[in-house]
């Protein structure tokens, strides 16, 4: 009998697959370029940027699926927004406040007007000219994070500066995002759907969603999100945890879009904002970083697909003009605004260098200002090659900095006002900087204090690795008890474990009584055999206990298989003990 194909289905010849062939030529081409730029010692992002040019209609051969890649670049910008989240450190953005935020928002608006001005040499509108300066004064965090990587210099004084001005600047760049759709028609672009009232009631309900979104985020995330991810850890599954951490990211993105109306970046970001702060943290970012690696890079395929080289010959001058207000004009803007902030010029130095690029915020506001038709195609082209080339030459602007620095060392004159200015404000901020990194360590540490002090209090799981320590910690829960207190009847049923972290308890076994201590538990065997309970254990000091309860114990049990056999010898031996000393108690009593 002959097979069929079912009805609906594609047959086996069937090639029709635009969805697995612009994922899989994105992958491909991506990894290509982008191996292919580490090897000439550029960012990867180049390559990325590459490769989308090479699959986009503006180049012969192979072209993806431009629908479809811009379903998927939305989900990197998601994934994207959720890791800086995730990365968010108040503590650091704190510390570096009093020249991050007043230097970041006057370097944004100094830029911006440049911008404008070079837009208005055009001929462009003032909407036009205000999207081409905003997205030419925000740099990329992503090609300074790896820039500042690979000088050693992520966790120097400098170093955390330029990552919180970044970081400020992409807070700026999210409220842009809400509030640009709002003024879209006052600049010039398309009407924009403000129902009743106008722009200003539209604006006032805009803002105040936005602000019931931050509350419910800020109020109600940090209680339910690490309660939720709890729970799911307390499962063991590896692939459901990823799974929760997914869900929370892209849920609250589209529930914030669809509920609140703001955009999916904002809601991605304070999703990863809310689990920074939590235990889960570290792990979360760890299960979700490929998924969210290679959603970003799909979007900055994405990004390339829309980019037509055709611009670098027929308008090199305003190519120029973009790269010289990115390389130049912001960098002179920001050294001249941590000189006034009185840093030293080391810090003006490293910043602006820093700054000396844009990326993915400068992609995304280009995306948005022609959806709302502010700004024309050409200008997301100009944007998209003034990115390309500011990433490239980027690694230039570092050196330059340096040299500039080493010669100006070379000057008596120029190193006394080096060694001078701007030294007392970077030496209180090194200060406070090192009480920051001191309380992260504590924290990390007392994490892993607890895990050593689990180990050390109950030896039974010295066998563990770190991360099955680390999933054993999620499922304790504490419990008291005072002298006199019943632990457990016999003859009911079991549902925990108990674990004595301090004090002891009395186990009545018949007519034999068992003294237990710190480090010792019991109630694991009615768990293990679900039988009912077999003793009484009654508290004979002022104890503290840590309690597994029986779905814990057992799927825990279950995935170390080992651990179960562990514990019922060691009961065994505990009930022979008490035995052998009930028989040497008795042989030792005087017979009648």
């Amino acid at each position: 009998m002959e097979g069929r194909t079912p009805p609906g289905s594609a047959g086996p010849m069937h090639h029709d697959v635009p969805l697995i062939a612009t994922v899989a030529m994105g992958f491909v081409l991506a990894f290509v370029f982008g191996f292919a730029a580490d090897r000439l010692r550029l960012p990867p992002l180049v390559g990325y940027l590459l490769a989308g040019i090479a699959v986009g209609p503006f180049s012969p051969g192979f072209v993806a699926d431009a629908g479809i890649a811009g379903q998927l670049s939305e989900m990197g910008v998601i994934l994207l927004m959720f890791g800086v989240g995730l990365h968010f450190s108040a503590a650091d953005l704190m510390a570096v406040r009093w020249i991050a935020v007043p230097g970041a928002v006057a370097q944004i608006a100094v830029a911006t007007l440049m911008g404008m001005g070079v837009a208005a040499l055009w001929g462009w509108s003032l909407g036009a000219g205000l999207v081409l300066g905003l997205s030419l004064s925000v740099a990329s965090t992503v090609v300074l994070l790896r820039a500042l990587e690979d000088r050693n210099a992520l966790a120097t004084s400098n170093g955390r500066i330029a990552v919180g001005w970044l970081i400020v600047e992409d807070l700026a760049m999210v409220l842009t995002l809400v509030l640009l759709p709002a003024f879209a028609e006052m600049l010039g672009g398309e009407p924009q759907p403000h129902g009743a009232g106008g722009i200003w009631v539209s604006l006032v309900v805009t803002l105040g969603k936005v602000a019931a979104f931050v509350a419910l985020a800020v109020l109600l995330g940090p209680r339910v999100v690490p309660w939720l991810l709890k729970q799911v850890a307390r499962t063991g599954s590896r692939e459901l945890f990823t799974l929760s951490v997914l869900a929370l990211a892209l849920g609250i993105a589209y529930g914030s879009a669809e509920i609140f109306g703001v955009s999916f970046a904002l809601g991605a970001f304070f999703a990863g904002v809310v689990l920074s702060e939590s235990d889960f943290s570290h792990r979360a970012a760890e299960e979700s970083l490929p998924l969210q690696d290679a959603f970003a890079i799909l979007f900055f395929v994405s990004v390339g697909m829309l980019f037509d080289p055709m611009v670098l010959i027929e308008d090199p001058l305003a190519v120029l003009a973009v790269l010289l207000v990115i390389l130049v004009g912001k960098s002179i803007i920001a050294f001249g605004i941590v000189l006034m902030l009185g840093f030293p010029a080391s810090t003006a130095l490293t910043v602006s260098a820093s700054l000396a690029q844009i990326g993915e915020f400068s992609f995304i506001l280009a995306g948005l200002g022609i959806a709302i038709g502010l700004m024309p195609a050409e200008g997301r082209d100009l944007i998209l090659a003034g990115s390309l080339l500011s990433i490239i030459l980027n690694p230039l602007a570092f050196t330059a900095a340096d040299r500039l620095l080493a010669w100006a060392r070379t000057d008596p004159r120029w190193a006394a006002w080096l060694d001078s200015f701007g030294q007392k404000r970077i030496v209180r901020l090194r200060a406070e900087l090192d009480e920051v990194r001191k309380r992260q360590e504590a924290r990390a540490e007392e994490r892993s204090l607890r895990i050593e002090q689990l180990v050390e209090r109950f030896p039974l799981f010295a066998g563990l690795d770190r991360q099955g320590r680390e999933d054993l910690l999620l499922l304790f829960r504490p419990r008291s008890a005072t002298p006199g207190d019943r632990i457990i009847r016999a003859g009911e049923r079991g549902d925990a474990a108990f674990f004595i972290s301090s004090g002891a308890v009395q186990v009545s076994l018949g007519d034999r009584e068992i003294r237990l201590e710190a480090g010792a538990f019991f109630g694991e065997m009615a768990l293990l055999n679900n039988k009912p309970r077999t003793a009484d254990v009654t508290a004979i000091d002022y104890c503290q206990f840590q309690i597994l309860e029986q779905r814990d114990f057992r799927q825990f049990m279950a995935r170390h298989p080992w651990l179960r056999a562990r514990l019922a010898e060691l009961s065994r031996q505990r009930v022979e003990a008490s035995a052998r000393a009930e028989e040497e108690r008795e042989a030792a009593e005087p017979r009648g």
